[in-house]
Parts: C-alpha cells; structure tokens; sequence
C-alpha cells in the first residue's frame, strides 16, 4: 500500500513518518506548541511510528520513540504556553482575532475549572486540535509556570510515549504472526485511531451545540417572562 490516503497527501503520517525522527519530532513539537500546528495528525502519526519501530522501517527503534517523543511534546507545550503567556492578551484583544476568540477563552477557563489545571492540561494531550490550542490559553489565563510544567511533564509522558508503544505493541503482534506484510494493516489500523481521536471532539462539539440551544430556550423564556410582568403601557 503506497497511501494511507485518509488525509491530503502531505498530511498523510506514511509520508511524514519518511522524514524520520527528526522530522517527527519537528512534527510533535509544532502540532503541540505552534498555533500553526493544529491540522497535524499527531495521533496516527505516533501509533504509525510505533508499528513501524516494531520493524525498524524508517530507522525508527521504539527506544527513540519511547525518549524523543515525550521530550519534544513537553518542549513543544512549553513553548505554547510562552507564547500566550507573552502575547496572547494582545491577541484576545483583538476582535477580529482569526485563532482566538473570546469565546475560546471562555470556554478554556470553563474546561480548566472543572476538570482542575492539572487534570486540563493532562487530558489535553489526547484530544486533537485541543492540544494545541489549551497551551497557549493556559499562558493567556496565567496558570503558574512550575504548575503547568509538572503536568506538561505527565501528559507529555503518557501521550508521547503511549501511544507509540501501543502501536509497537500492535506491529510486533503482527510481526510475530507469521510472514505477514504489515503493510496491508497499515490504513486499517490508522484509520482506527484516527477515528478513536476524533471521537472527544465531535462528543465535544455535539455539547456545545447542546449547550447552545439550552441557553437559548432560557434566554427565551427568560424574556416571556420579563415581558409578562412588564407593566402595561
């Protein structure tokens, strides 16, 4: 199988896992901590990179996946959340903000309140787009630095070096079968976490939308309400 052919072709993590681990990080680092890095496949790009570390395909050995990874994630956050730290109020003030809004602030403040900073930046990790975005917000909204740097730390570890072990796991399962091309496994396996990655956010977003209609069946009958005991002209 030449493609994976589930994103456009330079997206696609066959392609950029080609780059090596070099490029990889690079890939990590941005998709964490670059604003410009959200459309990146950070997901199936790590389960990729273990399956393929499992047949040592593109110079990739599951001890560089289990160090570098993890490293370039938490350099990638930080960098993230310096740079809402140092900027992003001047962004935020910016109504015709294309990458922030205030309604994103909002609604990173509310997810950062109940789930708690920690737990926030942890879960962060998992969730695409929302990694990319919650680094920069954190910095904007002032969690501490030593505070956002532990947990930087656990998520860092525990997504970085997770999921491409998982994918290890996967493709020296494969590997150990028998003579089998671990090839033909490749877009179906992808395709999995591509669709297990996506599922925090369409959930999210049907929350949103449920949200959304809440408030305004109360605004609206907030406003019956007013108008009802408004004093007749």
């Amino acid at each position: 199988m030449d493609s994976l052919a589930l994103l456009p072709g330079f997206l696609d993590p066959k392609t950029l896992l080609s780059l090596g681990l070099i490029g990889l990080l690079l890939i990590v680092f941005a998709e964490t901590g670059l604003l410009v890095g959200f459309f990146l496949p950070g997901d199936s790009l790590l389960f990729l990179a273990g399956v393929f570390a499992a047949s040592g395909q593109e110079g990739l050995a599951l001890w560089m996946l289990l160090v570098g990874v993890p490293i370039a994630a938490f350099l990638g956050a930080q960098t993230g959340w310096w740079i809402g730290h140092k900027a992003g109020p001047r962004i935020f003030e910016r109504p015709d903000s294309k990458l922030f809004k205030t309604s994103n602030v909002e609604r990173a403040q509310a997810n950062l309140d109940k789930f708690g900073e920690g737990k926030a930046i942890v879960l962060a990790r998992f969730l695409p787009i929302v990694r990319t975005f919650l680094n920069p917000v954190a910095g904007v909204l002032g969690v501490p630095p030593r505070k956002f740097a532990f947990f930087n730390a656990v998520g860092a570890v525990l997504w970085g070096a997770g999921v491409p072990l998982i994918g290890y796991l996967v493709g020296k399962a494969i590997n150990d079968a028998g003579d089998i091309s671990i090839d033909k496994y490749i877009l179906p396996l992808t395709g999995v976490i591509v669709v297990l990655s996506l599922i925090p956010v369409v959930l999210e977003f049907r929350k949103a939308r449920k949200e959304g209609r809440e408030k305004a069946v109360i605004s609206e009958a907030a406003a019956e309400l007013q108008r009802e005991d408004s004093p007749l002209d």
